[in-house]
Parts: C-alpha cells; sequence; structure tokens
C-alpha cells in the first residue's frame, strides 16, 4: 500500500469524523448570528437653518482665509506634532495586526535541518555492543508545510476585523488631525481678536488719561464738582484694567498657539492682522452627508463592522477545526548517507479538534463578542446625536453672533456719527475738548464690542467646520492595509 493511499484513506476517515461531529455538535450552536446593528442613517439636524449653496469644507479649509502666517503654523504643527504621531504609530500596529491575519489564512511552510552528536549509555535499552558503535550523529533535514482549513469563516472573520481596525485607525488619524487643525486656527484667531481689541483698548486709556486731567483741570477752577474728577479716574481704571486684561489675553493664546505648534513661546513670532470675514453656512445636504464625513463617526462605524466579525469569529469556535500538516525530508544517523534515497521521510497528517466540554467558555465569549457589539452600536449612535449638537450650536451660534454684530455696527455707525457732530462743535468754538474726547472714547467702546463679537464668529466658524468634518474622506472600502489580501477579504460595507 502506497503512502499517498494511506493517506487519502486517513483524510477521508477524517472528513467523515468531521461531518459526524458537526452533526453531533449542532445542538451546542449558539444562536444565529444576530440582525444587522440598528445603525443610525442620518444626522437629526432638521429644522437648522441651512443654505443650498454652501460648500463642504475641504482637506486643507484653513487656507480658505487666505493668511499665510496661519498656513505656516499648521504645517508646522502638522510636521511635529506628538499626538498626530502617536495617531500614526497607531495606524502602522493596526495594519501590522492586519498583515499578521492576512498571513494565517495562507499554507505556512518551512525547513528545519539540525545534526546532534550522541553516545549511547552502554546500560540503556540497546547497548553500544549489540550496534556495534557507541557515538553517533544523528542528522535531520525537513521540510514541513501546515494548513488550518477555514471551512466556517473563522480566519476570514478575523481578518476582517483587522482590516477594519486599521481602518479605525486611518480615521481616529484623520481625527486627530483635525482637532489639532481646528485648535491652532481657533487659538490663532483668538489671539488676533485679543490684538484687535488691545488696540483700541490702549487708545481708549490714553483718551481716559486726557478726560481725566482735563475734568481735574475743571476741578480746580471751579468749575465742576469733586465727583466729576472721580468719575472720570474711574473710567481711567477700568480701560486701564481692560487693557491688561486683554494683554494677559492675548499672552496666554500665544503660549496655546506655540504649545500647539510644538516651539516655545519666544520662538514663535506673529504679526497682528485684520479678522477676516466668516464665511461658513450648514449644506442641505447635512443630514445625510454628515455621517461620512465626520472622521470620529466613521472611525466607530469601523469598530461596528470589526465587532460583527468578532461575532462571527466566537460563532465559529463552536465548530470542528481541520488542520493538515505534511513532512518530507531526509533523517540518517550517518552524516555520509544523509541525502540517499534510503534515507528519506514522509510525513502527513491531518488533525481534528471539537469542543465537547468547557464549562461555558465558548458560550460566555461568544455573549462578550455580542454585548460588545451592541456597545459600539449604541456608541456610534450616541456620537451621531453628539455630532448633530455640535453641528447645531455652532450654526446656531453663527446665525446668532451674526444678528448681534448687525446691531453692534449700528451703534458703531451711531456713535461714530456723534462723534463727528462734537468734533464739529468743538471746531466752531461751541465747546471745550471733552465732550469731543469723551464720544471718541465711546467710539472706541463700541469699536472694541464689534471686534469682540467678529472673533466670536469666527470661532463658531471654526467650530462648524470641525463638526462638518474638515474634509475629511472617508476611507473606501477597497482599502487593503499594507499587504496584498484577496478582494474577497475586504467587506463591501463602508460608513
Amino acid at each position: 500500500m502506497t503512502t499517498a493511499t494511506t493517506a487519502a484513506r486517513l483524510m477521508r476517515g477524517v472528513l467523515s469524523a468531521t461531518l459526524a461531529a458537526c452533526l453531533t455538535a449542532c445542538a451546542g450552536l449558539p444562536p444565529r448570528l444576530p440582525p444587522p446593528p440598528a445603525l443610525a442613517q442620518s444626522a437629526p439636524v432638521q429644522g437648522l437653518p441651512s443654505t443650498a449653496d454652501a460648500a463642504w469644507p475641504g482637506d486643507r479649509w484653513w487656507r480658505g482665509f487666505a493668511d499665510p502666517q496661519l498656513d505656516s503654523l499648521i504645517t508646522r504643527a502638522l510636521a511635529r506634532s506628538p499626538s498626530l504621531a502617536a495617531a500614526q504609530a497607531r495606524v502602522r500596529g493596526a495594519e501590522a495586526l492586519a498583515g499578521l491575519a492576512h498571513a494565517a489564512t495562507l499554507p505556512q511552510a518551512g525547513v528545519r535541518a539540525d545534526a546532534t552528536r550522541q553516545r549511547l549509555s552502554e546500560n540503556g535499552l540497546i547497548p553500544p555492543r549489540f550496534l556495534g558503535f557507541t557515538w553517533y550523529t544523528q542528522t535531520d533535514l525537513a521540510a514541513q508545510i501546515d494548513y488550518s482549513f477555514d471551512f466556517w469563516g473563522k480566519q476570514q472573520a478575523e481578518l476582517a476585523t483587522r482590516i477594519d481596525q486599521a481602518r479605525a485607525a486611518q480615521t481616529e488619524a484623520q481625527a486627530v488631525r483635525l482637532g489639532l487643525t481646528s485648535a491652532i486656527v481657533s487659538a490663532y484667531f483668538a489671539w488676533q481678536t485679543d490684538q484687535a481689541q488691545l488696540y483700541d483698548a490702549e487708545a481708549l486709556v490714553r483718551l481716559q488719561a486726557r478726560l481725566h486731567a482735563l475734568s481735574a483741570a475743571r476741578v480746580q477752577r471751579g468749575l465742576d464738582p469733586e465727583d466729576a474728577a472721580t468719575r472720570a479716574r474711574l473710567q481711567l481704571s477700568q480701560s486701564e484694567a481692560q487693557s491688561v486684561a486683554l494683554a494677559g489675553a492675548g499672552r496666554s493664546q500665544h503660549a496655546v498657539l506655540a504649545a500647539l505648534v510644538g516651539v516655545a513661546p519666544a520662538d514663535l513670532h506673529l504679526i497682528a492682522k485684520p479678522l477676516p470675514a466668516p464665511i461658513a453656512a450648514l449644506p442641505d445636504d447635512a443630514r445625510i452627508e454628515l455621517l461620512a464625513r465626520r472622521p470620529d463617526l466613521a472611525a466607530l462605524r469601523w469598530q461596528v463592522e470589526a465587532q460583527g466579525q468578532q461575532v462571527r469569529a466566537a460563532r465559529a469556535d463552536f465548530l470542528p477545526n481541520l488542520s493538515l500538516s505534511a513532512m518530507a525530508g531526509f533523517s540518517s544517523i550517518r552524516g555520509s548517507k544523509t541525502l540517499a534515497a534510503g534515507s528519506r521521510v514522509f510525513g502527513v497528517g491531518p488533525a481534528l479538534s471539537l469542543p465537547i466540554f468547557d464549562g461555558g467558555l465558548l458560550k460566555a465569549r461568544y455573549g462578550v463578542s455580542v454585548a460588545q457589539l451592541d456597545a459600539a452600536v449604541a456608541q456610534y449612535n450616541q456620537a451621531v446625536l453628539e455630532a448633530a449638537r455640535e453641528v447645531g450650536v455652532a450654526v446656531l451660534d453663527l446665525q446668532r453672533l451674526q444678528q448681534q454684530r448687525m446691531l453692534q455696527q449700528r451703534a458703531l455707525d451711531a456713535s461714530e456719527q456723534l462723534q463727528r457732530r462734537a468734533q464739529v462743535r468743538l471746531r466752531q468754538g461751541l465747546t471745550d475738548a471733552a465732550p469731543a474726547i469723551a464720544s471718541q472714547a465711546v467710539v472706541l467702546a463700541q469699536r472694541a464690542s464689534l471686534t469682540a463679537l467678529h472673533g466670536q464668529q469666527l470661532g463658531a466658524q471654526v467650530a462648524l467646520i470641525q463638526a462638518l468634518g474638515g474634509g475629511f474622506q472617508t476611507v473606501p472600502a477597497g482599502y487593503a492595509p499594507r499587504h496584498d489580501s484577496p478582494s474577497q477579504h475586504v467587506p463591501e460595507t463602508k460608513p
């Protein structure tokens, strides 16, 4: 009887045993796979003001502000950010794990060669005098192939899990990048706002100092009561306190920017510039498109996909596992005959494993995987609600601030008109300088309020851009992390 015939009979016997074991083990199978998870299919943003021609943010959305200084800050931050480097390292780790899972689906082959010099015991089972030698060298040279059959799709499910986790890591890295760029732009415009307000606050301090001097002179001449000088001194102190507060806030924002960029505050040199006009708006298709344009939502969706594959893998543990090992090589106790035909050795052996009694381990593991899937679904649905909340807050803030800014502009226009009239009366000699200086101080205060609203509006615009995903592009379903995995290993579902 040939070796091939023996192996074939052995294989048929194992397959028969496998079929019988399957029929026997069916009663111990867990319930059927749970139905597809009830994931949110849209974001609840109905009723929010939107614009039909509003564009979604681009990948480099900050360039829309046309500020080279801001562009330079973000470029430097992206090149040296530790948090972004850590996220990218997690991506590489997830891709490596996907490579390991892919390797597990392929046959494993190896070559082994060893030589052992050994002395036989003179009092052993076979004394050396019967063999004719005491020392001998055992030489083995063999090639081995191992393969585990994936009848129930466990290996494919584990591979799909790793691929989905690699996709999730990629999208999480994009979320880190978006968070970093949004924080830089927000801090940058907060600093610019502080500088614009500080400019007016310092001018206001100078005006209040002139008013205080004029009031003190009038009191000294007996033209005004002493309370007038006290009120002027109070207004001067309040203006000085406001100036100090704005200068401190500017230094704090400068330090925040330096930390975000990754440099020391002394190495960060900024130039104050006029604030740009806010332009962001909510697109009409945000209800549907938001789910695919938010990196955090996409990452959670891939986690849901990964957990679903984990459930399939846990269910496959209830079923028999069949593997096959084959070996061919040479074995000899004489080195000169190691490669001789008579030294050939062959071996082939299927192996079957089937859980029968495990104390409930497999059921518990399956229950854990189902619970983790339910938790991932709930986390995703909650994140969709949170995303809708962030969008709603940003949009309504933009709308409110725009209305406030329009009203504040009217107040500024009115105060400037009063200032012009006061200047005319001063030139005509109808009054002294105090009313003209006071009206100019009102203009500065109104302009500072308008600047503050402008800065808040820019902050709301950045918040809306971040809430809309900041130009994130969904990782394609055909993405294969750093290895040539067959296309069937990649699920077609995408977030």
